[in-house]
């Protein structure tokens, strides 16, 4: 007898019985009514959102006995351990399936989160695969201690002593001839200097926009906040960066060099000097010429900044800056972004379907008449599973009569949300046929 997952392959159900199998309501076995949903969610066209959705709000339950075994469809592990799908509570056993391809799990680690990181770590399988490790290194998110962690893991265990990227000035006489690099260190330097401000990342030409005034005035406004959260470090809300898809596999890790800026003694050079101008100075390291800013690098700028540095570039920031502080886990950073004077609506439209923001963003949102004017931003937060249940149903009477059906049938919000939306369905659909 065929497996219902073949007839869905070939499209042989009617279309209400692809309904039901979107909705994981087919009668078959746990891991076959997995594989159709895997199956709808990825390949059709009509039917993959709703198989989305199901499958983000499946039984975890269940979801955890199909990432653990190895008998499980590769298309499903493939799913489980995307970036863009992954739950906390599978990670572990994916991890240690042998059926997930290491070539996944290194490509799952290149974007983990600070959370997965921890999870990676204590990975046995992890631990003990090269290929694996080195992806995790090349991680923004890789705090100090994991860096320390993963490096002692591939030099097969041993600790690695501390080293420091500029010489020390008093060992210059037992130091390796240094290569040259440069006509002089001065010109070097200078020529570093003009390549160094941020305004030169695309988007960032425009913060002359935002007044001083206005920052000084945000930070005033809530000092008390930033006092009491000023230690606090940049840690996002969920593990995956919006920017950093399922695809991205930077080739290398981006590596922070020191360089000493110290001004050279004012004295004349003398001849033996002059005759030499190539010699570059012992304990300076030249910077390579400036190359186009990575995304590793907003991830970085971001990570050094305290909590009044982050609400700065949230408000005089990029497109890209304002996409990763949103998720910020400290709430006065979070809400600075959406009063970002660059703000688009179609920011707010994304904001507002996030699972991986504060509660308080979702609650701002509405706050603020222009996000309100948008139908869009209305129906996304209804639609998102992390919407406060008192918010949603206060916002529910604004949507069209698709839209509420469509959220009936969403398994991934409330039942609460889902029984009174196919009510106002019902009675929107009964008015409208009276007339």
């Amino acid at each position: 007898m065929a497996r219902m997952i073949d007839q869905v392959r070939a499209l042989k159900l009617p279309s209400n019985m692809m309904q039901f199998a979107a909705r994981g309501a087919l009668s078959v076995p746990p891991d076959e009514n997995l594989e159709i949903l895997v199956y709808l969610a990825k390949h059709n066209r009509v039917f993959g959102e709703l198989a989305r959705m199901t499958l983000a709000g499946w039984d975890e339950k269940a979801s955890l006995t199909a990432a653990s075994d190895p008998k499980t469809a590769r298309e499903v592990l493939d799913y489980l351990i995307s970036p863009d799908n992954i739950r906390p509570a599978l990670l572990p056993s994916l991890l240690e399936n042998p059926s997930v391809p290491e070539a996944e799990l290194a490509k799952f680690a290149i974007s983990a989160s600070t959370g997965n990181i921890a999870a990676m770590l204590q990975s046995a399988r992890v631990r003990g695969s090269q290929p694996i490790l080195e992806s995790l290194r090349s991680n923004p998110y890789l705090k100090q201690n994991d860096v320390t962690t993963v490096a002692e893991l591939l030099n097969g265990g041993k600790s690695i002593p501390p080293t420091n990227v500029v010489a020390d000035v008093s060992s210059t006489a037992a130091a390796p001839h240094v290569p040259e690099v440069g006509p002089a260190s001065i010109p070097i330097r200078q020529s570093v200097e003009p390549a160094a401000p941020p305004e030169l990342i695309p988007g960032a030409e425009k913060e002359e926009e935002v007044s001083e005034e206005a920052v000084t005035a945000y930070l005033a406004e809530h000092a008390t906040e930033i006092i009491a959260e000023q230690d606090k470090p940049f840690q996002p809300i969920g593990g995956i960066m919006d920017l950093l898809g399922a695809d991205y596999f930077p080739v290398s890790a981006v590596q922070d060099v020191t360089v000493n800026t110290e001004p050279l003694p004012s004295t004349a050079p003398s001849a033996a000097t002059a005759a030499k101008p190539a010699i570059a100075t012992p304990g300076r390291i030249a910077p390579k010429p400036p190359t186009p800013a990575r995304r590793e690098n907003t991830m970085q700028k971001i990570n050094g900044l305290d909590v009044k540095g982050r609400i700065q570039l949230a408000l005089k920031g990029n497109k890209e800056e304002r996409s990763i502080l949103i998720r910020d886990g400290t709430k006065v950073v979070a809400l600075a972004v959406l009063d970002a004077p660059k703000l688009s609506d179609g920011e707010v439209e994304k904001f507002a379907l996030q699972k991986n923001v504060l509660e308080a963003v979702l609650r701002q949102i509405p706050l603020k008449r222009r996000f309100m004017k948008n139908y869009i931003v209305v129906r996304n937060l209804v639609a998102n599973p992390r919407t406060p249940l008192d918010l949603g149903l206060g916002l529910m009477k604004h949507l069209l009569s698709q839209d509420l059906k469509n959220i009936s049938a969403n398994k991934e919000v409330s039942e609460t949300v889902r029984k009174l939306a196919l009510k106002m369905y019902k009675q929107k659909l009964d008015a409208a046929n009276k007339k």
